[in-house]
């Protein structure tokens, strides 16, 4: 209980500190033990050549259904709302009709890359395609990412339907 009590008062020291300092000038208060953010500057670098990718496992057996399945759930997961949303929309929409080739091409562009901010970017045009994930597939999600028809996607679709 006193444990609870002693946390409870330095966090709300902590966070009433800036007010207390512009509010009477006190220099010999203790620094925050937490660093801030407010004043950081956020950088998107491009990823070093020397860090080893994982390879993603191929699956040269899979029959196409239970592949189907299985990227209509990695399109719903993907650990960034932008692309879960993205993503589980446009696999609602086109996967069920896709070939064996456009879903291997498919597979390949949301498992092949490491970096889930790359689709993003690549789908909102943000940064150019490289040319090994430019295909027939990048440009229907693309049509997709622009929603000429104004639907509403602020949610996943249902998996029923």
């Amino acid at each position: 209980m006193l444990r609870q009590l002693r946390m409870t008062m330095d966090i709300s020291g902590w966070i009433f500190l800036p007010w207390r300092r512009s509010a009477s000038n006190i220099k010999d208060t203790p620094p925050l033990p937490l660093t801030s953010t407010l004043n950081d500057v956020i950088v998107d670098y491009e990823d070093p050549d020397y860090l080893p990718l994982p390879e993603y496992p191929v699956r040269p057996n899979e029959p196409l259904d239970v592949r189907k399945q299985r990227l209509l759930y990695q399109s719903r997961k993907r650990g960034m709302l932008e692309n879960d949303l993205l993503l589980s929309t446009f696999a609602a929409k086109h996967l069920q009709n896709f070939s064996a080739e456009q879903t291997a091409q498919y597979d390949q562009l949301i498992n092949g890359v490491s970096n889930d901010w790359d689709i993003y970017y690549w789908a909102t045009d943000v940064k150019p395609t490289p040319q090994e994930y430019d295909t027939e597939i990048m440009e229907l999600l693309k049509e997709h990412v622009k929603n000429a028809e104004r639907v509403s996607r602020l949610r996943q679709p249902d998996l029923n339907t």
